[in-house]
């Protein structure tokens, strides 16, 4: 049994701690927000998993040293926008070797730095992994067959964290490549919006499939050129992801590019959701990546078109048809 803190009380850091407690493990969970904090006390359900009830035991606390300090593992679950600030608030508790795990997705717009560089960052004598996959928290919390996948700078705390997650319900693999699984799990959500979008305006499954093929082409590309492992972009952290992402309506940046599609804006569909939208802080990132590294990635560019600059989602679709002729793989070799 391992002592294991959930810093962010969030759905997806409920999820995971459901998951841990019935794992066998001590588990806390703290929330920056009083009002969460009482609510789930006194309640014992997350608002976004009714009908899962929090056992009693598991302890909800809004004081942040007391959760940091003596935990075997740290598991970061706040929303990416929060993830350096919450990071630079653990460091004075945070004990020299001590793994967190980032649970988050998502791409530093100022900086284009990933979740576990920025952490690494504030909290410099953590050791630093990451956990992703295709897996939304409405299942795993009510113990949906689900499967990720954990990457660590070394095979030990990779395997640790692996040790700490497996069930008969959660399948843990393990990598090496963290900046491949977190590019995977961050760029995914552009996608995820552009594909909403499509259902919005009221396109079928051919569009999806497309969406969902040129997307990962334009990821790989991307990521591929940044160090990343050809063998991640087609795993768990990559396709994997970005097929639920796309597919599935527990996906909320597909329903927010539903919502976009539909006729309103980038704002009024964060609103309507009513969750952070990590899509929407990653597009401009992802844009500026590709501009960096001098990757094409014309969906990516539309998306941000249509959240940022007032484009017609119909319009973008539109361009994205009509651009040049191509050739699906250049590697490829002609016989003639």
């Amino acid at each position: 049994m391992a002592n294991i803190s959930i810093i962010g009380s969030g759905t997806w850091g409920m999820a995971l701690s459901l998951l841990l407690y019935h794992n066998g493990h001590k588990v806390k969970v703290w929330s920056a927000l009083p009002e969460e904090v009482e609510m789930l006390r006194e309640k014992r359900e997350h608002k976004n998993l009714p009908g899962v009830p929090i056992p009693e035991d598991m302890e909800i606390t809004g004081d942040l040293e007391a959760s940091v300090k003596g935990a075997d593992l740290l598991v970061l679950s706040v929303p990416s926008v929060f993830t350096r600030s919450t990071a630079g608030k653990m460091r004075p508790y945070v004990a020299e070797g001590q793994i967190i795990v980032n649970v988050a997705k998502g791409i530093e717009e100022k900086t284009l730095m990933i979740l576990s560089e920025q952490i690494s960052e504030e909290v410099p004598q953590a050791n630093v992994a990451v956990l992703s996959g295709p897996s939304h928290a409405e299942e795993v919390g009510r113990g949906i067959p689900t499967t990720c996948v954990v990457g660590a700078k070394d095979k030990e705390t990779a395997e640790y964290i692996q040790n700490c997650f497996m069930s008969r319900v959660f399948r843990v693999y393990t990598s090496p490549d963290m900046l491949g699984i977190e590019l995977g799990g961050s760029l995914k959500n552009v996608i995820a919006l552009a594909a909403g979008v499509a259902d919005g305006l009221g396109y079928g499954d051919n569009t999806k499939a497309a969406l969902i093929t040129r997307g990962m082409a334009e990821i790989t590309r991307l990521a591929l050129k940044m160090g990343a492992h050809m063998e991640t972009m087609y795993g768990l952290s990559g396709i994997g992801d970005l097929i639920v992402t796309c597919a599935s309506m527990h996906s909320r940046n597909r329903r927010a590019g539903i919502l976009i599609g539909q006729g309103k804006t980038m704002e009024e569909a964060m609103e309507e959701v009513q969750m952070v939208v990590e899509g929407v802080y990653s597009a401009k990132a992802a844009a500026a990546l590709a501009d960096k590294y001098g990757v094409e990635m014309p969906i990516t560019k539309e998306i941000n078109k249509v959240l940022f600059e007032g484009k017609r989602a119909a319009d973008a679709v539109e361009d994205l048809m009509l651009r040049d002729k191509g050739i699906e793989h250049p590697g490829i070799p002609w016989e003639k």
